[in-house]
């Protein structure tokens, strides 16, 4: 094959749906199996939602755009939001009863939930992952890997002095290289999340240098940038940024008193910041009781 070709060569990994036509519409079908999709957002903006609802998701037939598979959730620094995930699973049950291949079993129970405490806790697991994904003897496969979030392993364990940064990247690739060995040899879909830091200065991008789409992140109208930095940006295939912004409206009387206040309406975007197979693309989304969806236009 000659470089030139990939150019052209169509982008044929299967993916699995997020559970809502509208976004997966914006992400050409879902989130890609084979590789990594980074999910960059600041704190309580849905990131654990999606990956909530991800994990719901790829217990859906193939037909119907899931994998028909389990899942692994890693979460790294909250408690587990486990009654939320009872939430939606309720809801996905209901919603999906005529289309699950087993719907005698709650699909929480096709979601293995496992905390991680540092790097050294991720490294050391690893096999144990990949042990139970070869062995697992599980009605459904696993074929979904959530690390939730990556940022949290290397909050405290890392200073900003050139030995540390060093040592830092090293252990992104060492990660990142062992979860693409995994994803390509068992077919998995794998979603991390990350956090993000404030941007001062007038450069553009992640140190002065522009990654992806956007030149700039804007959310909650502040500028911002994926935590962990460039040497992250070359870990995973694809990043996704969610933001949020105001939207005020026009004054309104309140109760007849004569007093006048100004409508406020939090709006929430999905946005592609590069990924190997999708342009530059964005859509609203809304957080509702019973999970993420797109707005329709």
């Amino acid at each position: 094959m000659k470089p030139q070709n990939l150019l052209h060569r169509p982008f044929t990994a299967q993916k699995c749906t997020i559970g809502c036509p509208v976004l997966d519409r914006c992400l050409g079908g879902g989130i890609p199996c084979n590789s990594i999709t980074e999910l960059v957002a600041e704190s309580g903006l849905g990131k654990t939602q999606f990956c909530l609802q991800l994990s719901l998701s790829a217990q859906l037939p193939t037909s119907y755009g899931g994998l028909s598979a389990s899942s692994i959730y890693l979460h790294t620094e909250f408690p587990f939001p486990i009654r939320r995930l009872h939430q939606l699973s309720a809801a996905f049950r209901s919603s999906k009863s005529s289309i699950l291949a087993n719907n005698d079993h709650d699909p929480c129970d096709y979601i293995y939930v496992q905390s991680v405490q540092s790097v050294d806790h991720l490294l050391d697991i690893m096999p144990n992952i990949e042990s139970f994904i070869r062995n697992s003897k599980s009605r459904l496969p696993i074929r979904l890997i959530v690390i939730d979030s990556i940022a949290a392993l290397f909050r405290s364990d890392f200073e900003n002095t050139p030995a540390d940064l060093k040592k830092r990247s090293s252990l992104f690739f060492k990660i990142s290289g062992k979860l693409k060995a995994m994803a390509v040899g068992f077919g998995l879909a794998i979603v991390v999340t990350n956090q993000v830091v404030d941007l001062v200065g007038p450069n553009e991008g992640i140190n002065g240098l522009r990654v992806g789409n956007l030149g700039c992140l804007y959310s909650s109208g502040r500028r911002v940038c994926p935590a962990l930095g460039l040497a992250w940006a070359n870990c995973v295939n694809s990043r996704l940024f969610l933001s949020r912004n105001e939207d005020f409206g026009g004054e309104e009387m309140v109760n007849g008193s004569g007093e006048d206040f100004v409508s406020r309406r939090t709006r929430r975007w999905l946005h592609v910041v590069f990924a190997p197979h999708l342009p530059d693309l964005s859509c609203e989304f809304e957080i509702q009781r019973d999970g993420v969806f797109g707005v329709g236009r």
